[in-house]
């Protein structure tokens, strides 16, 4: 591609031929397709729903379905809404520590209705991001990137040996040899197709290694087709599924990931303006994305669909094709719509058995992590920023490892502080404001 053209695909308001076009969107979706529909799968099985059932199924329709809603807010935009650059959204995974606690306590309602307040107050804050991002400098960020990977961890570990999200062991087959054999597939073929191709399948690697265990468990007689047979071929999305349950516990919550959310968007809207065009977002670019990230996030709710963020892995994709178009990522939009609406494609999905799901998410959990240790090695590691980086880690997985240890909390207070991320994140904000720079 001439330097010319590259120039003009740096515009995103140009268009590459659909041959183009077409394969870069289903690029843009098979990069995030996994980590899209994961979230839901773990708040599912935290709230009480049966493996491959119904409700399930729903709950993944709904991560297809409002991930390619937000994205269309985000590249075509309504208004002062949306960034208007390539930017793909996706069912976040800064909210699973939290929405686990409250649906496994409190139910899904409460959840939902946590979300759906917490989307609009999230809409808000494209009017103020610019003036509350000193709170998260690349320390505070990093720390909370590398909390919630750190949470997640063992998450993946039980799915692998063949647990469930709320953690309830298998007597006898639990952590059993095929289980283990059909994760590790999972792990090595994404590593492989990673490192070893290029272009789609490379992006798409995870995905790759998911479908490859997925072969290996339908060999191994793992597989149930019986939820694809009995779900419909075309459903419509249902208007408070699990009801309106308000906490304002839960609300406040939700609304402290939603700052963390926001924040996040505001670095993959720079990021991407820097990767694909050499320069940096305008204000308006930012105050929109975060409007789009909270009106994604409000509008899933209303559905039964879990809130909605950035994806900084389809950053890469712009970076690494140069193409700026946001009618690229549009068409993602668009595939990611037209599955939400096949409740059979959720099933196929649904259907997979744990170890499968299980050896995606070491890899994803994992490169989570990682990318919050790759922040954190922007940070000087003098003695203040260790002590925060000690302090806000050690309270925050401390308690959630050991959730008894503030059991006579009230319940909702016990349920934040017992979530990871939460103390993780208030204690770094605090500690990097009190602290004095010169110690």
């Amino acid at each position: 591609m001439t330097s010319q053209a590259e120039n003009r695909y740096a515009n995103p308001d140009v268009t590459p031929p659909l041959a183009e076009a077409i394969p870069l969107g289903l690029q843009h979706v098979l990069a995030m397709f996994a980590s899209n529909i994961t979230p839901s799968i773990i708040v599912a099985g935290a709230a009480g729903l049966a493996f491959g059932g119904a409700e399930q199924v729903y709950l993944i329709q709904m991560a297809m379905l409002f991930a390619g809603v937000a994205t269309l807010f985000q590249t075509v935009g309504v208004g002062p809404v949306g960034s208007r650059l390539p930017i793909m959204q996706g069912t976040s995974f800064a909210f699973v520590s939290v929405l686990t606690a409250i649906a496994a306590t409190e139910g899904l309602g409460v959840a939902l209705t946590a979300c759906l307040i917490g989307g609009i107050i999230h809409f808000g804050f494209g009017t103020i991001i610019g003036r509350i991002r000193f709170l998260f400098p690349p320390l505070v960020t990093g720390l909370v990137i590398l909390a919630i990977g750190l949470y997640l961890i063992p998450v993946a570990v039980k799915y692998a040996a063949g647990g469930a999200a709320t953690f309830q062991m298998e007597a006898e087959s639990f952590g059993s040899l095929e289980h283990w054999s059909v994760a590790l597939v999972v792990v090595i073929v994404a590593i492989v197709a990673k490192f070893y191709f290029r272009g789609i399948i490379s992006a798409a690697a995870v995905l790759v290694g998911l479908v490859a265990g997925y072969v290996l468990a339908l060999i191994l007689g793992m597989v149930s087709f019986a939820p694809v047979a009995k779900a419909g071929i075309v459903a419509v999305p249902d208007v408070f599924p699990h009801g309106l349950e308000f906490s304002i516990g839960a609300v406040i919550a939700v609304t402290l990931i939603c700052i963390v959310s926001a924040v996040e968007t505001v670095g993959d809207t720079s990021a991407t303006a820097k990767a694909g065009a050499n320069r940096d977002a305008t204000d308006k670019e930012i105050a929109g994305a975060t409007y789009a990230d909270g009106l994604g996030t409000a509008v899933a709710s209303v559905f039964g669909g879990l809130p909605n963020t950035s994806f900084s892995q389809n950053v890469g994709i712009v970076g690494m094709t140069g193409i700026m178009s946001r009618h690229v990522v549009t068409i993602g939009a668009i595939i990611l719509v037209v599955c939400g609406f096949l409740p059979k494609i959720g099933a196929v999905i649904a259907s997979m058995p744990l170890p499968v799901l299980g050896g995606g998410v070491i890899v994803m959990f994992g490169m989570v992590a990682a990318a919050g240790l790759n922040m954190l090695s922007e940070v000087t590691m003098n003695r203040r920023n260790m002590v925060i980086i000690a302090v806000s880690l050690a309270f925050g997985l401390g308690l959630n490892l050991v959730p008894t240890a503030v059991q006579y909390l009230p319940g909702v207070l016990h349920t934040m502080a017992v979530s990871g991320l939460l103390p993780t994140a208030i204690i770094a904000i605090v500690l990097n404001q009190v602290l004095p720079e010169d110690i």
